[in-house]
């Protein structure tokens, strides 16, 4: 049997510092939980044996990483904060839970990552430390929601809070996406389309109308000249917009570019609304459950302000920050960016006046993510017929342009 040191949290959030003999590690978590408390920090006292030492993962043996491609989507983090709350709240120990989940994956950056996270905990560190030293795969938003959790004995309820959390955001990420993609699609079809037209049937008409020694119209001229163009120089078809996206990126590489980049975002027709809206959801959800999660204020504004994914809300996020620190509130700042409404500052107002700004900040989220998804099904319901109307618009040119010559043709016949 080994003599364990801990530091734990009892039920009124107070740190204890304590000893206890277990035969293991996951024995002295068991009787530091038999005594009520919540264990933070459990490490193996010097010469007090070596029975945890010698167990990792419960094999005895140290697993062997994997070669892994790729960063953590956001898909599989949900995932794995889904189940690592289930298996807390089922009262697993935090290493067993991890060791099961790591298991369970495929090879991937992942289940390296949880192997060492499991392989530091292990060995005295606190969850939230093991995952600060990986922040591909955890950012600081969740790692100070695992450190609130720790502090305040709540683990369990935290990652409950966080998986709901990443789940609202992987669906309003999934319906923003799922916006883009059909008009996207539709487009690169009737560009293709209409180039095959111009490269290939326009020239032999072009070739017909020569012989014929026909006056051209204006728009069969019009066609004509488009026609030699496209087939002429077809490969700025790919390359305008690939270059136009490189361009950005270099753009938004720099503060300004980033933040005017971000800023027509917001304003942009049509799409400008749904990332306006889904942005101001991502901020409030964010800082609403730092919040309700015992994070303290300053220190929520600033891991919402890296979270938020946009400068110009980030702006107003540093003002926030600098009003608050000077004693001020939050609703002014806000007010003074020009993105949020009056009903949402109206809101956050009351929220401070009354003790419940995560609560509100909460309820600000939901509504806008029933607002994203009524303005993600209007826009698609709107850019069906524009596509359509141009899709059919540009074909009928193309009849007339061509029909005009050879109803001269026919006159003179």
């Amino acid at each position: 049997m080994a003599t364990f040191t801990f530091e734990a949290v009892d039920s009124k959030g107070n740190k204890v510092k304590k000893e206890v003999d277990a035969n293991d590690r996951e024995d002295a978590m068991t009787k530091i939980k038999g005594m009520g408390l919540y264990p933070t920090k459990v490490k193996e006292k010097e010469g007090g044996g070596g029975a945890a030492v010698a167990q990792q993962g419960g094999t005895g043996k140290p697993r062997a990483r994997v070669l892994s491609f790729g960063g953590v989507s956001l898909r599989q983090l949900t995932t794995f904060t889904q189940q690592l709350s289930t298996l807390q709240d089922a009262g697993l120990p935090i290493v067993r839970s991890i060791r099961i989940l790591e298991g369970q994956l495929k090879p991937s950056l992942l289940k390296n990552v949880l192997m060492d996270v499991a392989d530091d905990v292990e060995g005295g560190s606190t969850l939230s430390e093991a995952m600060g030293k990986h922040p591909k795969a955890f950012d600081r938003l969740y790692v100070n929601m695992i450190k609130a959790g720790e502090a305040g004995g709540v683990l369990d309820t935290i990652l409950d809070r966080l998986a709901h959390f990443m789940e609202k955001s992987l669906r309003l990420k999934k319906k923003i996406i799922g916006a883009m993609i059909y008009p996207a699609v539709v487009t690169i079809v009737a560009v293709l389309i209409l180039a095959c037209i111009m490269m290939f049937v326009i020239p032999s008409f072009q070739k017909m109308f020569k012989e014929t020694g026909l006056v051209l119209p204006a728009p069969t001229e019009i066609l004509i000249a488009v026609s030699e163009i496209v087939a002429n120089y077809w490969y700025l078809l790919p390359a305008v917009p690939i270059s136009m996206y490189f361009a950005l990126l270099g753009i938004g590489k720099t503060p300004k570019g980033r933040f005017l980049i971000d800023k027509f975002k917001l304003n942009m027709p049509l799409f400008g609304l749904i990332i306006k809206k889904g942005t101001i959801s991502r901020f409030a959800r964010t800082l609403g459950t730092l919040i309700a999660s015992g994070v303290p204020i300053l220190e929520a504004l600033s891991i919402t302000r890296e979270a938020v994914g946009n400068d110009v809300i980030a702006k107003a996020i540093d003002d926030v920050h600098g009003s608050i620190r000077e004693g001020e509130s939050i609703a002014k700042p806000l007010q003074q960016c020009g993105q949020f409404d009056d009903m949402i500052v109206n809101m956050i107002d009351i929220g401070e006046e009354t003790g419940e700004l995560d609560k509100m900040l909460m309820k600000i989220a939901d509504n806008y993510d029933e607002d994203v998804d009524v303005a993600v099904e209007s826009l698609t319901s709107i850019i069906e017929p524009v596509l359509i109307v141009g899709m059919g618009g540009a074909v009928g040119f193309i009849v007339i342009a061509l029909f005009l010559p050879l109803i001269q043709l026919i006159q003179k016949l």
